[in-house]
């Protein structure tokens, strides 16, 4: 078949709010194969689990990492926080497991892994969700303090675009390297590219011929998403991807959730627009609501915050109670997994010019979630 033809769509809020259906090419699974050779050290006679499911990228990465690599996969039927997944592991003689920080943050919690013995693993993965040093470093000792690979990407581009190395100095809880074949460039709050040799923060922003990316868009025009407005460098246009991104001192990267209007809860990335249109419909009182991920103290996955303006400004009403009904909407209507951690009210939402709401100033006015008790703005 032709390179450009379709191997598989999947559906993502991915990197701007909209919901979209991206096709991968037959080049995309040569991706997922390359990161998971260079990366994660996959090979002949491997074993690798990776608890996810087909709908979500990792579940065709996967198959593709896996099997163009000569490995084996190791499937387990149910859910991966109790010790028969644990007790799976050993037995199965997995050489390379991977997981979102959560399912980490679960086992350290309830020491399922207590007693499983994982000698034949050689590194973990890690994605979906900014990671908490102490779980990591946790989850290392439960293997002999074998590495992990620090692995961020995305369904538009089939893999990751920065990540962790067998063969280069590691930190928990940050990235070593660009993807092999990817050249990140940071922007500033102009949208301009900052020194690739200094430290940054800024908006990501990827070289659009990282291999096995997208082409096209089934329900919307890919350039708009990914190139409109985007500047150049050394001649070409580079492709959005909306994460914000930080190179430090030591030259690793660390990630900072994302810049635009999607939000990563669980590994799952959902539209910002999609949780208010559940959360303004969920309480009589709620005039309009702004949801927002931001980080809990002390780092970690995104935890999902309400902030909410009244209809009436006069009244008194419990946050406890909102975030109760807020929850039970939001999990009945879009996915029982989602949780909201913090409630706030405001006296009413930032807004651009344009009437668009500014969720980044809310971000950075609330987080780290704290679980306030009353209105912070």
């Amino acid at each position: 078949m032709n390179i450009d033809d379709t191997s598989n769509i999947l559906f993502s809020s991915g990197t701007t709010g909209d919901p979209k259906a991206i096709p991968w090419t037959h080049a995309t699974p040569i991706k997922a194969a390359a990161d998971a050779w260079a990366h994660h050290d996959i090979r002949h006679r491997d074993v690798v689990a990776w608890p996810t499911n087909l709908g979500w990228m990792m579940g065709p990465w996967l198959i593709y990492a896996a099997l163009l690599n000569r490995a084996s996969i190791a499937l387990y039927n149910g859910a991966p926080l109790g010790y028969g997944f644990a007790k799976f592991v050993q037995d199965a003689k997995v050489t390379m497991l991977g997981l979102v920080p959560s399912i980490a943050k679960a086992w350290r919690n309830t020491q399922v892994v207590h007693g499983c013995d994982w000698f034949h693993l050689r590194c973990f993965s890690s994605s979906g969700e900014a990671s908490n040093v102490d779980d990591y470093l946790w989850l290392m000792s439960q293997a002999k303090y074998k590495p992990i690979i620090e692995y961020c990407g995305g369904t538009e581009i089939g893999g990751g675009f920065v990540t962790g190395s067998m063969l280069q100095p590691q930190t928990l809880s940050a990235f070593s390297t660009p993807a092999m074949g990817c050249k990140i460039v940071i922007l500033d709050d102009r949208g301009q590219p900052l020194p690739s040799d200094l430290p940054a923060t800024g908006e990501c922003a990827l070289d659009p011929s990282i291999f096995g990316s997208s082409t096209r868009l089934l329900n919307a025009s890919h350039y708009n998403v990914y190139y409109k407005g985007m500047p150049q460098v050394q001649g070409k246009i580079l492709r959005r991807h909306g994460d914000e991104i930080e190179r430090t001192v030591g030259g690793y990267y660390r990630a900072h959730g994302r810049v635009d209007d999607t939000m990563n809860l669980g590994g799952i990335k959902v539209s910002s627009v999609e949780i208010e249109r559940v959360c303004n419909a969920a309480h009589e009182d709620v005039l309009e609501t702004a949801a927002v991920g931001v980080p809990p103290a002390g780092g970690g996955p995104e935890q999902l915050l309400i902030v909410l303006v009244l209809k009436d400004s006069r009244k008194a009403i419990s946050l406890e109670d909102l975030k109760k009904v807020f929850n039970a909407a939001i999990q009945a209507k879009l996915n029982p997994l989602f949780k909201v951690n913090a409630v706030g009210i405001a006296p009413s939402l930032p807004r651009t010019a344009s009437n668009k709401v500014m969720r980044r100033m809310l971000r950075s006015q609330y987080g780290p979630v704290t679980c306030p008790k009353k209105s912070s703005l």
